[in-house]
């Protein structure tokens, strides 16, 4: 199974992917995580993007591009994988659509999750961790002690500036600007399928499951 998710920060794309990695036993690829590799194996790629990062500069896309050609070919992704931030951007599509054809592979489907932009925020704005044990906690769905402390320690807990209200909404607008139009690049192929993201985990995995069910 040869899946890509789609979705802003915050969406549950990496709580989907981990559930759907147990169910096909296959990997979960993320640009992070395959950059991060790639300069650990000092792999040719990975040496070229660690030039650009320890300059302090974008990996640039023909870099990405071989990192996931590399990545694709490992034994792991045999049976398939998840694609979970990546592609980002149209140009990055159009280059991963040629990899596949050259490694002899198509995608199976492209799973967008779709969020309410405003109860996404709320959802974010309300995370909390806790400074010392480092265990997470939400205001409204998973509150912490009634004196605002952790619940597991009693220490106290902070908001990352990743879950700021201006950070959030900042990151929502450079998705909709570079890769919600991959909504309809896939959708023009038949690919495409969304799933309501707002929904409780097991259900979206459900959506999700029964989805690819018809693949």
């Amino acid at each position: 199974m040869k899946i890509i998710l789609l979705g802003p920060p915050g969406a549950g794309k990496g709580t989907q992917a981990a559930l759907l990695m147990g169910k096909y036993s296959i990997p979960q690829i993320s640009t992070g995580d395959m950059l991060r590799a790639a300069v650990q194996a000092q792999s040719p790629m990975g040496i070229e993007a660690k030039k650009h990062m320890d300059a302090g500069g974008l990996v640039p896309d023909s870099v990405v591009i071989g990192i996931v050609r590399e990545r694709l070919q490992e034994d792991d992704c045999r049976g398939g994988f998840i694609l979970d931030g990546f592609p980002r951007t149209l140009p990055q599509a159009d280059s991963l659509k040629q990899v596949l054809v050259d490694l002899d592979q198509e995608l199976d489907s492209v799973i967008s999750l779709q969020v309410d932009t405003d109860a996404l925020v709320e959802r974010l704005t309300g995370r909390r961790t806790c400074a010392d044990c480092g265990k997470g906690c939400h205001l409204r769905f998973d509150p912490p002690a009634q004196d605002g402390s952790c619940r597991y320690c009693g220490g106290e807990l902070v908001q990352r500036d990743d879950d700021r209200e201006v950070t959030i909404r900042n990151r929502m607008k450079v998705y909709q600007e570079q890769t919600a139009p991959l909504e309809d690049y896939y959708r023009e192929q038949g690919l495409l399928v969304t799933v309501d993201g707002m929904s409780d985990i097991s259900v979206v995995q459900q959506a999700i499951q029964a989805a690819l069910q018809d693949c």
